[in-house]
């Protein structure tokens, strides 16, 4: 079972629910990029971004590697768009 697989199962949806066909959110090939609402975040993260934390009631985005889902991180999402400008994958474009 991948690790979409089992994420979508943990979440009671379907594959499609785990991932970002739009790119907005910033998946890629190798990482999984899941949204946090407010109301889901109930524990303080340490952003690996700017090495800050991300306080309880704060949305962000939880990025799984596909191939090491044990190396999950929290980000801000600002620092989550920073990061994949400076891996070379930009926001995909939406103006049609």
């Amino acid at each position: 079972m991948s690790i979409r697989s089992t994420l979508a199962a943990m979440a009671g949806t379907t594959d499609n629910y785990t991932q970002d066909p739009s790119g907005l959110l910033g998946g890629f090939n190798e990482h999984l990029v899941h949204p946090i609402q407010p109301y889901q975040a109930r524990k303080i993260y340490l952003c690996p971004g700017c090495d800050s934390t991300i306080d309880a009631g704060v949305g962000h985005l939880v990025v799984v590697p596909d191939d090491a889902p044990d190396l999950r991180r929290h980000w801000h999402r600002g620092c989550w768009y920073k990061e994949r400008r400076r891996l070379g994958h930009h926001r995909a474009n939406t103006t049609g």
